[in-house]
């Protein structure tokens, strides 16, 4: 691991306001442009920006070309085509072979940024200095917004805040390689912020207009269907060890976000049918028991005073983390 300053939980030689943009992309022609443009607009420019083209069939790479000869900051790693989009572990696979061309000890932050985004101009500029005022958080985002398919209106994604977004997760550097990355497997974005909560750290995603940003492609919108979305997204709670009383209340709740209904069965069979079959988990017993006395907690409390509970309580783990040879 990279040497890092203690007090500013920085690499030592990495300049101030240094963060780099990973974005694992394919077929994302669609959206490709306003991403760009979004990021070329930003009031503090990314140090380096990587995106990994993972074998896109559309017109992709020909946009990422014209644009990498305008932006200095941008490199594009090309992966050979597997033949179909893979959410989830292909992501992180991609994410990876990007974070392989980077030293992380030359950046304080790290984005891995999905291409289907429009950020606002101060995106980045304002995650950091929310971060300088706080050096407790670790991992922090705006909110997404999307467009709805019925009314056209610009509403909110449905995403707690104890958790920064899986499209735009701005990590600090000490705090991703405490966590030990993401996992290479659907719900790499949950267990993430549970890990480096168990660690003492802050996870979070804000609701401040200056930072919301515009979700080209609805969340859990799957390359086949809202529906298999939804199933995916059972799979992964499944996956990562959440309890089933916790998701029974969470699907409850969801019974009017769209798509109404339907969604929240989605979620419960994804969850319920991978139970049946004994599919693996995640495999961290100390994980998942921390995972669900914390959801169990959600359930008494409220997710918002078990989350504040729960980071107050953490305090002495994250400052114990800090003075420690790994976590300094």
């Amino acid at each position: 691991m990279d040497e890092l300053n203690s007090a500013s939980g920085s690499p030592r030689n990495a300049a101030p306001r240094s963060y780099v943009l990973i974005s694992p992309c394919r077929d994302e022609g669609a959206y490709l442009r306003r991403t760009l443009d979004s990021v070329a607009a930003q009031s503090v420019p990314p140090a380096l920006w990587i995106v990994v083209d993972d074998g896109s069939t559309d017109e992709t790479p020909q946009i990422l070309e014209e644009y990498a000869a305008r932006l200095p900051y941008l490199r594009v790693v090309r992966r050979q085509d597997r033949g179909h989009r893979r959410v989830g572990p292909g992501v992180i696979e991609a994410f990876y072979d990007g974070l392989d061309q980077v030293s992380l000890g030359d950046f304080g932050y790290l984005c891995k940024l999905d291409m289907d985004l429009d950020l606002p101009p101060r995106y980045f500029e304002l995650l950091m200095q929310r971060m300088e005022g706080n050096p407790r958080i670790g991992t922090t985002s705006g909110k997404p917004w999307f467009v709805h398919p019925q009314t056209g209106d610009l509403v909110p994604e449905v995403c707690g805040d104890e958790m920064s977004v899986g499209m735009t997760k701005f990590y600090r550097v000490a705090c991703f390689e405490q966590i030990g990355g993401f996992v290479r497997q659907v719900m790499w974005d949950g267990i993430d912020c549970h890990r480096a909560r168990m660690l003492g750290w802050i996870a979070e995603s804000v609701d401040s207009e200056p930072i919301r940003f515009v979700h080209l492609r609805p969340q859990g919108a799957s390359q086949n269907s809202i529906w298999a979305g939804r199933i995916r997204a059972g799979f992964g709670q499944y996956f990562m060890g959440t309890s089933p009383f916790y998701y029974l209340a969470v699907a409850a709740s969801r019974l009017r976000a769209h798509p109404m209904f339907i969604g929240s069965v989605a979620m419960l069979w994804g969850y319920f049918s991978s139970w049946a079959k004994g599919l693996p988990r995640y495999n961290d017993p100390e994980f998942r028991r921390f995972l669900r006395t914390y959801q169990h907690a959600c359930l008494r409390l409220g997710k918002r005073a078990a989350t504040a509970r729960l980071d107050a309580e953490q305090v002495a783990r994250w400052q114990a983390n800090r003075q420690s040879p790994q976590g300094s």
